[in-house]
């Protein structure tokens, strides 16, 4: 079998070679948002992966595929939607198509496998809560979620999370809001782009980690050039930067 392989020397938005039919993969590099593991790409360890192991994390880096589970309307308001819940810029060339991964996931019905009893099935909740987002929108702003400036956009889903275990039109809002961010953050981190930025080597496998215990590294691991950074506020605490060791 033949190793897939991430091309080189391609930018992500495609300057010097537009991504083929049939989801060719996206160029291996990303740096991380802010470069706290400068020089590490996770995509360097891929040639001690096996054929499966490669194919899977390779595969996530190809051309977003047409929706199959979302329709037009709805896949907007889900762009929208997470776009606002990880601060992702739409207009970013490095943006994580997270709406076409959870639709993938969707269609597919690999679900997390349960669901609460008082809520329909995870596909069924997608569609219902984003239809409610929408009218919502047209509401208060007179648009639809996808139309309205992020700061309503924000304003809007602020509004749900603070409503905690209190209804949310037929759900409980806490429960809508586990389901959007599980989805979410499950397909933002399986993202290798992603791994490059908070530092993490993926899978192991056929090779195996030999570093083990708290704090230690492998020798393809690099350490944290801003430890203190905080990932929220994008801010360092006055003489707290430097690697750690």
């Amino acid at each position: 079998m033949t190793r897939p392989v991430a091309p080189r020397g391609v930018g992500f938005d495609g300057e010097s070679g537009a991504p083929g039919p049939g989801g060719a993969v996206s160029p291996q590099r990303k740096p991380g948002y802010c470069n706290r593991f400068p020089g590490f790409d996770v995509l360097d360890e891929a040639a001690h992966w096996d054929d499966a192991t490669a194919a899977v994390v390779l595969g996530r880096l190809r051309s977003p595929e047409p929706p199959r589970f979302f329709n037009a309307v709805e896949e907007a308001a889900a762009d929208a939607l997470f776009d606002v819940l990880l601060d992702q810029n739409p207009g970013n060339d490095h943006r994580i198509p997270v709406t076409s991964m959870v639709d993938s996931r969707l269609a597919e019905q690999r679900t997390d496998g349960w669901h609460y009893g008082d809520m329909p099935a995870d596909g069924d909740a997608f569609k219902r809560s984003l239809a409610l987002l929408d009218a919502d929108a047209v509401d208060e702003f007179g648009t639809a979620f996808a139309g309205c400036d992020v700061e309503s956009q924000r304003a809007q889903l602020d509004a749900i999370c603070r409503r905690g275990s209190a209804p949310w039109h037929e759900f409980v809002a806490a429960r809508i809001w586990s389901l959007w961010m599980r989805y979410a953050c499950t397909a933002f981190y399986s993202h290798p782009h992603i791994w490059n930025d908070i530092g993490f080597p993926g899978p192991a496998y056929p090779r195996g980690y030999a570093a083990l215990g708290l704090g230690k590294r492998e020798s393809f691991e690099v350490p944290d050039a801003r430890p203190a950074l905080d990932p929220v506020t994008a801010e360092e605490p006055a003489g707290r930067t430097g690697a750690t060791t």
